[in-house]
């Protein structure tokens, strides 16, 4: 007989290392939790029209943002429950605020999470060793018994790592622990929209065919902290 709890954690890194150096891009982002070789159920805190969005939204500010930049730059957008957070380089300032101001003019952002840099384009290297860091950080997700992997989503770009998803305090200081404890990671940013503990009660005992509600998903009920440097909606924790 197989044992399959023996299997599963080195087939999933496997996977998700394969799927990682899979089309490199300047930033890798990979959902978490989603389903690996039918190993894992998928199981998303999103509306299922923020999901819906959350697609249209990447695509469009993908195209977008390649229209500005150019040569000059690269920028990889990521949305979760309607907020984007940007990353890549690009040319100077002035291209950095346009890309912010396109992509927040596409409907239904609620909110832009601008960590581009202004430098010189990241080589294949650098892109190789994101995505060897954020199959890392995902198999680390998997293999711990305290996080719920499919609420998260995770990007790396330059050896910083950026936590999105809908999770309570305690998820997200969690989630941010076990980042910042994989080799590589230089810096690891909570990009998070924020629910109660009594929120994730009501999520975990829903019926698995019960969507989530508009009402409860709104990132309105949410509290995050902002950093007035840069308009950031982050926190930094620096192993």
């Amino acid at each position: 007989m197989i044992d399959w709890q023996r299997i599963k954690r080195p087939v999933a890194t496997a996977v998700l290392c394969g799927a990682a150096m899979v089309g490199l891009q300047g930033c890798v982002e990979m959902v978490v939790g989603a389903a690996v070789v039918g190993t894992f159920a998928a199981s998303d805190r999103r509306t299922v029209g923020a999901q819906t969005e959350d697609k249209s939204i990447m695509v469009k500010g993908e195209v977008r943002a390649a229209e500005i930049v150019g040569d000059y730059g690269h920028v990889n957008v990521t949305s979760f429950n309607r907020k984007v957070l940007l990353t890549g380089e690009v040319r100077d300032e002035r291209m950095r605020a346009a890309v912010e101001r396109e992509i927040s003019r596409i409907g239904g952002v609620q909110s832009v999470v601008n960590e581009l840099e202004v430098g010189p384009v990241s080589n294949f290297s650098s892109r190789s060793s994101d995505s060897y860091i954020t199959s890392k950080v995902v198999a680390s997700f998997i293999d711990a018994k305290d996080v719920f992997n499919s609420a998260l989503k995770t990007v790396t770009e330059r050896g910083t790592v950026y936590l999105m998803g809908r999770v309570t305090q305690r998820e997200g200081a969690r989630a941010a622990e076990i980042a910042s404890g994989v080799s590589g990671v230089h810096r690891v940013v909570k990009v998070f929209d924020y629910i109660t503990e009594e929120e994730l009660r009501q999520m975990t005992h829903r019926p698995a065919s019960a969507p989530v509600s508009e009402s409860s998903a709104s990132p309105a009920s949410y509290a995050p902290t902002r950093n007035p440097d840069s308009g950031v909606t982050v926190n930094t924790v620096t192993p």
